[in-house]
């Protein structure tokens, strides 16, 4: 064989295989577990935000540009000062966790890039905290109404991000820590010390009311019962009453003396006995 006719075919084939691993960096690649991708095409429609690429190993014309997503859970956390119904000042701290939805991020991209934190996440989490807090008192927040305003929070929060123009799910919301001016703080406090005082010395007064009411009727009860015995204790019943102890005593071993006819009221008189 004419090594002069393989010439080009080596050289074709090494420059071929030069080419493909100078490439091979924009070729191939792999998505982590924690990664969805997608491809902006240059030559063919854009951004294809349908088809989310998973994870392993892949291959792409290499003028497609790729854009991965970690879509691993998320935390931030915020402090930011926000004003209460009567407009007092408050210091919140707040922690959000969250994630993209996977089937949604050339959405999300398109829209937001891959800083969708900073521009929608925390933005969304700060204007929801202060419209929701803004429907509160400064004492509810602090103390009486602390769960509700969290839940209320929470709620609008992940009803915002989670929509279909968003596409973040949000997996918790927690209220951190809330501060109040020093002097507010402690007007607060003293007046739920008072309350509970109040509520304690309420209690007293309504077990001594109680204990009361059951001394009153079972007096009364006491008092119907002597009523009625009263009523039915008639000299016949009584002379009655008196003959049947008197022939048990009578009946009884013991040696004794009865006069029939000679006690009160006719009854039996015994005398004498062990």
């Amino acid at each position: 064989m004419d090594n002069r006719k393989l010439l080009p075919i080596v050289v074709t084939v090494v420059i071929a295989l030069i080419v493909l691993i100078g490439l091979s960096s924009s070729i191939f690649y792999t998505t982590q577990a924690n990664e969805r991708a997608v491809l902006f095409k240059k030559f063919s429609g854009g951004l294809d935000k349908d088809n989310v690429i998973q994870p392993g190993f892949h291959v792409k014309a290499p003028w497609n540009d790729l854009i991965t997503f970690d879509v691993a859970e998320s935390k931030a956390e915020e402090t930011m000062d926000v004003l209460d119904k009567n407009g007092l000042s408050i210091a919140v701290d707040v922690s959000v966790r969250f994630y993209p939805r996977f089937d949604r991020i050339g959405y999300i991209y398109e829209r937001f890039r891959l800083g969708y934190i900073n521009t929608l996440v925390i933005p969304e989490v700060r204007s929801t905290v202060r419209q929701v807090m803004g429907r509160y008192t400064a004492e509810e927040i602090y103390s009486t109404k602390r769960a509700e305003v969290e839940t209320a929070i929470r709620t609008e929060t992940a009803d915002v991000l989670g929509n279909d123009t968003n596409n973040v799910t949000m997996t918790a919301l927690l209220i951190r820590s809330i501060n109040l001016p020093e002097k507010i703080k402690q007007a607060i406090e003293s007046k739920l010390q008072q309350e509970q005082e109040a509520l304690a010395y309420q209690f007293r007064l309504d077990k001594e009311k109680s204990e009361a009411e059951r001394k009153r009727i079972a007096a009364e009860g006491e008092a119907a019962a002597n009523k009625i015995v009263n009523s039915s204790l008639t000299p016949n019943l009584l002379k009655m009453r008196g003959i049947e102890a008197t022939l048990k005593l009578a009946e009884s071993p013991n040696s004794k003396v009865v006069v029939v006819g000679s006690g009160d009221e006719g009854l039996p008189l015994i005398l004498g006995g062990n």
